[in-house]
């Protein structure tokens, strides 16, 4: 049997579709910079090998796994074609892999993840489910039937999928160093609505989404009365949101959801489509939303003192005002204090005003460094720029964050995709001294 070698362990797909193959008993092995991701943590404790780079790991036999961000050049992979191994590119791997099961590609430009991890919760309760969330999370079952996954609409890398069914969450104009405008990014999301082979379950709400065509049937759900699944009823509350789902306009059901914004009842939406038109049992369906604790790095609080610390991936404007209101609804009478790390020069420099729009929706506003990819180490503008369209703005360091100390009993969201982490564990040390 082939050893799965995997180049690039620690990144989140790559470390969820490890676990994923791990608990479907192949031998998984991988290979990753020594710098502590949080996505190892899964994989120590599944007990899969984590080797620093090296082509040394490169053995007759296996078969090599690669990273999207590691190049040809890289030294394992120029080991392994000198061996003349297989090695396939993550999303290709993936998109093989999934034709053993009925699989649901899970995609949009916001609420992925959330969305994976609500429908794998959910159909988990009903069948034997394997899935692959990209907070680096996975889970394997041999005897799944259903096979759920978050695909990536990022450099069309979801193209390699041909899942038995979708669900298209929203589309909207992100990832500006690579997509040229929103029509670009709508001809990819087109191009991946050609390839779904059963369904199509569409945000009806979403003025792009609206103009999908597909091969396959196309379900709309939605807050809108023209849609095929509808919310309606909706009541929120500081634990929560429960609402009826109307299918057709006839009453389908009640659900309750532990979670709070309108962003969170569309997600839990299109997941009550697909697992209908599945014959999923609505009971189990009520019962496996009320038990959903959430994915890693959306909406993560803890409570240190007085304070309320939310640790969230939020890194577009229409992202951060989703996690401002959901905030806002859980903590009505606390002042919601936000502190954001932009992820990326291009987005930063594309978003600019929509970022100080959606940030101003908080009470206070701290910013931190602008965080460069690997693809730009640095750009033409600083966070001054930012900190400049937001009305009381203040920049914080790693070093100081004492500024935060003087929001007691407040709501502290650090919003990012970078290492604002790190930030927010400065802070927490901060606090104990």
């Amino acid at each position: 049997m082939t050893i799965y070698h995997f180049v690039g362990i620690k990144g989140s797909g790559m470390s969820a579709l490890a676990q994923v193959l791990h608990d479907m008993d192949y031998q998984v092995q991988g290979s990753d910079y020594d710098k502590h991701f949080f996505t190892q943590v899964a994989l120590e404790k599944s007990g899969i090998k984590i080797l620093p780079f090296h082509k040394e790991n490169i053995k007759p036999g296996m078969t090599i796994i690669a990273g999207n961000a590691f190049p040809d050049t890289h030294e394992e992979i120029q080991e392994a074609m000198k061996l003349g191994l297989p090695i396939i590119r993550y999303h290709r791997f993936l998109g093989d892999f999934l034709q053993n099961f009925t699989s649901v590609a899970v995609t949009g430009a916001h609420g992925k993840t959330s969305t994976t991890g609500l429908l794998a919760h959910v159909m988990k309760g009903a069948k034997p489910t394997s899935f692959l969330i990209g907070d680096g999370t996975g889970k394997g079952d041999k005897d799944a039937q259903y096979f759920v996954f978050e695909a990536c609409e990022y450099r069309r890398h979801f193209l390699s999928y041909f899942p038995d069914y979708a669900i298209m969450t929203n589309i909207d104009f992100d990832h500006p160093d690579y997509f040229a405008n929103i029509e670009d990014v709508f001809l990819a999301f087109q191009e991946m609505a050609w390839q779904v082979k059963k369904g199509i379950f569409a945000c009806g709400d979403d003025e792009q989404l609206q103009k999908i065509q597909a091969k396959v049937p196309v379900v709309f759900y939605g807050f809108g009365d023209e849609n095929d699944f509808q919310a309606r009823n909706i009541i929120k509350s500081t634990s929560g949101t429960t609402f009826d789902v109307f299918v057709r306009n006839t009453f389908y059901d009640t659900f309750s959801i532990p979670t709070f914004g309108d962003h969170n009842v569309l997600n839990s939406l299109g997941v009550i489509s697909l697992c209908h038109y599945e014959n999923i049992d609505s009971k189990v369906i009520q019962e496996q939303l009320e038990t959903f604790e959430g994915v890693k790095r959306r909406f993560s609080e803890k409570k240190v003192d007085d304070q309320i610390i939310i640790d969230d991936y939020a890194h577009h404007p229409t992202e951060i005002t989703a996690t401002i209101d959901a905030a806002k609804q859980k903590y009505p009478d606390r002042e919601i204090v936000a502190v954001f790390q932009p992820h990326t020069f291009t987005r930063t420099q594309a978003f600019l005003n929509e970022f100080a729009e959606s940030l101003n929706k908080a009470d206070k506003v701290y910013l931190c460094e602008i965080f460069g990819s690997a693809r730009e180490i640095h750009g033409k503008l600083s966070i001054t720029d930012l900190k400049q369209k937001i009305g009381g703005a203040e920049i914080i360091t790693e070093d100081d964050t004492t500024l935060l100390k003087q929001h007691g009993s407040s709501v502290l969201l650090f919003m990012g995709a970078g290492d604002i982490q790190k930030f927010q564990e400065a802070y927490e040390k901060q606090l104990q001294t």
